[in-house]
């Protein structure tokens, strides 16, 4: 059976916190869609278990990624319920803003924030040289959602409005190609910085 066929004991479709369904939600990018899960899941909480083999990150469901970044530095880290509603109301902002179904613009939002190019260090000869290289497809989900992160984060610092407004106006900024954006700017910045590299 199809994993975009899975149902509820009592039939009913899965959807993501009873709300959205994850199986019309489309990839763009072909580079990316093995490493975007959208497996159908009523909550996004795997409890770790892609934790010790390698790689197996890309089988978690996108939004508990995103969730995990939000848990990470300082005051929220290892508070995952606090996490999870953040994004949650996030979606459902996203939802109001847009009219669309809000995976559907986080996912919009991760392929335009992924940079395709960035510098690693060589040393040669005792002399340290940055040369460009291509960046690998599950890197880019990272550092996409690294980046919405970091940008909500610093929008809501000092600032009475919430962080879950914050990520919602970053997740539709970065989707629809905003230049205010903080996860497009770091992307342009990776990449202007490869091209000087090259």
């Amino acid at each position: 059976m199809p994993e975009s066929e899975l149902r509820t004991l009592s039939g009913e479709k899965i959807l993501l916190f009873g709300k959205w369904d994850l199986s019309e939600v489309k990839v763009r990018d072909r580079s990316l869609e093995q490493y975007i899960c959208l497996r159908p899941t009523l909550a996004p909480h795997s409890e770790g278990r892609h934790e010790k083999a390698r790689f197996m990150k890309a089988r978690v469901c996108i939004v508990e990624r995103l969730i995990n970044h939000i848990m990470r530095p300082g005051r929220n880290a290892g508070k995952k319920m606090l996490a999870t509603n953040i994004v949650k109301r996030a979606l459902q902002i996203v939802e109001l803003k847009t009219g669309q179904n809000p995976i559907q613009v986080l996912v919009w939002a991760i392929e335009n924030a992924s940079p395709r190019e960035e510098t690693t260090r060589v040393i040669y000869g005792g002399i340290l040289y940055y040369i460009s290289v291509d960046v690998a497809p599950q890197r880019r989900v990272d550092l996409a959602l690294r980046f919405i992160c970091e940008g909500a984060r610093n929008a809501a610092f000092n600032n009475p409005k919430p962080i879950e407004e914050c990520l919602a106006d970053e997740i539709v900024a970065a989707a629809y190609g905003d230049p205010s954006s903080y996860a497009l700017r770091r992307k342009e910045e990776l990449e202007r910085i490869a091209l000087a590299a090259r």
